[in-house]
């Protein structure tokens, strides 16, 4: 048996291997390392694929979100709502624009914004909504989308960890994650379940004046070489990770696949163990499982209890993560936005309960079978 990683990128490369390989030669061989021709195929690909009219590449996850937030035109002091239970780089970036992040809730279920909760962060100084699809898992979309057409605002997705996720509105109709709101912007960090071997992003959009301003945001501010009509940024997608990435997203189906199975695999065999709470699926999505998260409940000893769990799987060299210890409004760089004093219970009760297991697509019965059997063992003492 392989042993057993949180993400197992390497077993996932050699059954592409001859098709990578070839492809990065081709890049190799034309020397077209900056804006080559993958570039522009895998955008237009990913376009197709997500459902957007527009596909920008761009350096980062991180970078796509900075710069859809540039395209807005907001103002500093200008409030985002996002939910304090995500990867600080959606956060980040709000205090980095000079803006004011305005943390909100998440359901204690699904890990993603509680519609509630946006409603009364709602302020006159409010512009835009950043959702996040977090652990392959959507928000609820419809409703976000219902609250910021009542109050005029922006939507921004984050959806770095849900690509390949769809989204099924009350009317039945299914669209992708990244493809709902005014801008969708998503990672390609090795790790995600479409990731590269490198760092990339991109930035997705139906509005033909937004994807033109973004576009030349990523590119310095140019709508053509040396002229710069807005102030930008350096943030490209590089050659040879956009011909990695073209190959992957042929895949991406049979990936997301191969995840659900795994995690259906882990739910049935974590069934009956009291002390274990297994990932919700939400009723208006298929969840894609970026992460495989478990929450760990023993009353007030639950953050213990998770942690040595952590511990014990360690010790027989199985990894677990717990994904995110710290929440936004209690992280020190935030504090000058008041975003400690902030009372957010179900945000902190589930940071002393979750802990994520091994999910990727090459994991094996075998694997699995061991992992299970462990937590089990560590549950019965």
């Amino acid at each position: 048996m392989r042993p057993i990683q949180m993400v197992d990128t390497r077993s996932q490369y050699q059954k592409i291997k001859t098709e990578v390989d070839q492809a990065v030669l081709q890049v190799l061989e034309s020397s077209a390392f900056i804006n080559g021709k993958p570039v522009h195929e895998f955008a237009a690909a990913l376009a197709h694929y997500n459902g957007s009219k527009h596909c920008i590449p761009c350096a980062n996850g991180t970078d796509a979100l900075q710069i859809a937030m540039m395209a807005l035109d907001l103002q500093p002091g200008d409030e985002v709502i996002t939910p304090s239970f995500t990867y600080i780089a959606t956060t980040e970036v709000i205090a980095l624009l000079r803006l004011k992040p305005v943390f909100v809730e998440v359901d204690a279920k699904t890990f993603c914004m509680d519609p509630e909760s946006l409603r009364k962060a709602i302020g006159p100084r409010t512009k835009a909504i950043v959702p996040v699809h977090l652990y392959g898992q959507s928000a609820p979309m419809a409703e976000i989308m219902e609250v910021a057409r009542e109050h005029n605002l922006y939507v921004i997705e984050d959806n770095a960890q849900a690509m390949g996720c769809d989204y099924r509105f009350p009317t039945g109709e299914t669209v992708k994650t990244g493809a709902i709101g005014h801008i969708g912007c998503t990672s390609f960090y090795p790790s995600k379940n479409l990731g590269a071997f490198g760092d990339g992003g991109a930035i997705f959009t139906n509005d033909d004046a937004l994807a033109d301003k973004m576009k030349m945001i990523a590119n310095h501010g140019q709508s053509q070489r040396y002229y710069h009509d807005v102030v930008g940024c350096n943030s490209r997608l590089d050659t040879i990770q956009a011909a990695v990435l073209q190959i992957k997203l042929k895949h991406l189906d049979e990936y997301n696949d191969a995840r659900r199975k795994a995690a259906e695999y882990y739910d049935a065999g974590f069934a009956g163990i009291r002390q274990l709470t297994v990932p919700q699926r939400a009723s208006y999505a298929n969840h894609i499982f970026h992460q495989y998260t478990l929450l760990v409940e023993d009353g007030d000893n639950s953050a213990a209890k998770r942690d040595a769990l952590n511990t014990f799987l360690a010790g027989h060299n199985i990894p677990s993560m717990i994904y995110y210890p710290v929440p936004g409004h209690r992280q020190k760089m935030f504090a000058s936005f008041g975003a400690g004093e902030q009372d957010m219970p179900i945000t902190d009760w589930l940071t002393q309960r979750v802990i994520s297991l091994p999910m990727h697509t090459e994991l094996e019965k075998e694997q699995l079978d061991l992992i299970i059997e462990k937590v089990k063992a560590f549950f019965q003492n």
